[in-house]
């Protein structure tokens, strides 16, 4: 048993040897796909960058997953069981930023940028699958990791594509992560969503002259926004519903408006709650064009499943991030956190803390510690399409410190930070967790079929059901 110990503790040496030694060329690769801030399912270049780098490391590629040209899988192994680390490289629109800055101040008007740190992700995960597959060979140890490059988490359900194509079948577990501004297990479920679009279409007529016969699109879409207000009122309280206009018609106010269009986005616990939320949602829609005499057309673009934590994994990566140890920020780490600090109000940072952190006071700029573990998930209001990969394969994450405590995902702050030395530091933490416990799982089969028993527990008997009809297809740029 001692013998068995010190051989499982000097394969992880030499495993985080190896990562160590591949942490400048990673970092390298995490800055060139900031520079590009590709949007989703455009992540050409990106999605090159890593192909080159892992057919380096020895991987076999599979390009085009799901038809997708930017979503392929990177392997390397033989034999079983099979784990995955998921990455992800799509930017945001129109947030293109001078890197370093505590200032915004656009890189390029107009152009996008990384504000949720999807440049960090993606490398991270990478870096551990590489990691992973030099320590199995190495040793000569059985089973296969695999990198998952996922496009377009953004709003493009990548991985849920990925997931309707069999992609994540016969996997025994999946580790991830997400850039923040906090070191610890990301154990969190989040919400589903469905994101569909209500286009009216009606008649067009003089305001003035011929309103009678006119069929107004647009009053059809406010009347939907009304209604669906009155609704709030009768819907779970954990649910949400936003809406935008695509489309009001024309800009001429004596014309009764022929077309219009509303995006609307629909959020609930779970699958089978947002589907049903969902139904009410068209009813209402449905009812706005009968009021007006108008058609409405309804299609769904996208939509991804809750995230059904696994506590089993979040344990293990637990136990990695503690043997890891705090991460080492220096004082030009902190130098350059503070200024950026100056730029948040104090409700951002309570808001950080109590979201990310529970209860680590924000003594400084930067997270310095580990977040406390008590195996309980809580659920953030968000959405993800790990939520897919969840409800396929036990699936664990963690959180990588890579930001000042404040910084909001999606905002100018984030993408001026994702260059800097902190960026890269906590992108290299959560690589060691997932590499550690990665390794782990490959060797401990009781451990995989604990994860997949509580799987099973919460599913509770139902299957994974894609929340994207089989007609819809990736929303591929022409």
């Amino acid at each position: 048993m001692a013998s068995e110990r010190s051989n499982r503790t000097a394969i992880s040496e030499h495993l985080l040897a190896e990562l160590d030694a591949r942490a400048g060329d990673y970092a390298g690769l995490a800055d060139r796909i900031w520079e590009y801030a590709e949007l989703g399912f455009s992540e050409t270049r990106s999605a090159a960058d890593q192909i080159s780098t892992l057919e380096g490391e020895g991987f076999r590629i599979t390009r085009n997953i799901a038809a997708i040209p930017t979503a392929f899988v990177a392997e390397a192994g033989e034999g079983g069981p099979v784990i995955g680390f998921l990455g992800e490289f799509d930017a945001l629109a129109n947030l293109s930023q001078l890197p370093g800055l505590a200032e915004q101040k656009p890189l390029a008007a107009d152009e996008p940028g990384h504000g949720c740190g999807h440049h960090l992700l993606g490398t991270g995960s990478a870096l551990a699958a590489a990691s992973v597959a030099a320590a199995l060979k190495e040793h000569g140890l059985p089973g296969r990791v695999r990198y998952y490059a996922c496009p377009a988490e953004e709003g493009g359900s990548g991985k849920v594509f990925m997931a309707r194509a069999g992609a994540f079948d016969d996997l025994d577990a999946a580790f991830s992560w997400h850039p923040s501004s906090f070191w610890g297990v990301y154990a969190s479920d989040t919400l589903a969503v469905i994101h569909a679009i209500f286009t009216f279409s009606g008649q067009s007529s003089h305001a003035a002259a011929s309103p009678h016969l006119g069929r107004s699109a647009l009053d059809a879409a406010e009347l939907m926004n009304v209604g669906v207000n009155f609704l709030r009122e009768h819907m779970l309280p954990e649910a949400r519903v936003h809406y935008a206009f695509r489309d009001v018609g024309g800009i001429a106010a004596n014309v009764v408006q022929a077309s219009s269009a509303l995006s609307y986005v629909i959020r609930a616990p779970n699958l089978t709650e947002v589907m049903s939320l969902f139904e009410r949602v068209k009813d209402v829609g449905r009812g706005a064009a009968l009021m007006t005499g108008t058609q409405v057309k309804i299609n769904v673009e996208s939509g991804v499943s809750n995230v059904l934590p696994n506590s089993v994994l979040e344990r293990l990566l637990d136990e990695q991030i503690r043997q890891i140890g705090t991460t080492p920020f220096g004082t030009e780490d902190f130098v350059a956190a503070d200024a950026f600090a100056a730029t948040f109000t104090a409700d951002q940072i309570r808001h950080s803390i109590k979201t990310f952190g529970g209860g680590v006071p924000a003594r400084r700029s930067l997270h310095d510690g580990i977040v406390p573990f008590d195996g309980k998930p809580t659920r953030m209001p968000v959405s993800t399409d790990v939520g897919d990969v969840s409800w396929l394969t036990p699936t664990g994450r963690v959180w990588g410190p890579c930001y000042a405590i404040g910084t909001s995902y999606h905002s100018w702050q984030m993408v001026a930070q994702g260059k800097l030395a902190t960026a890269h530091k906590g992108m290299l933490q959560a690589a060691r967790a997932l590499a550690l416990a990665g390794l782990h799982a490959l060797g401990d089969p009781e451990l995989l079929r604990q994860a997949r028993a509580e799987l099973d527990e919460r599913r509770n008997g139902e299957p994974y059901t894609c929340p994207i009809p089989p007609e819809v297809l990736p929303a591929l740029p022409m």
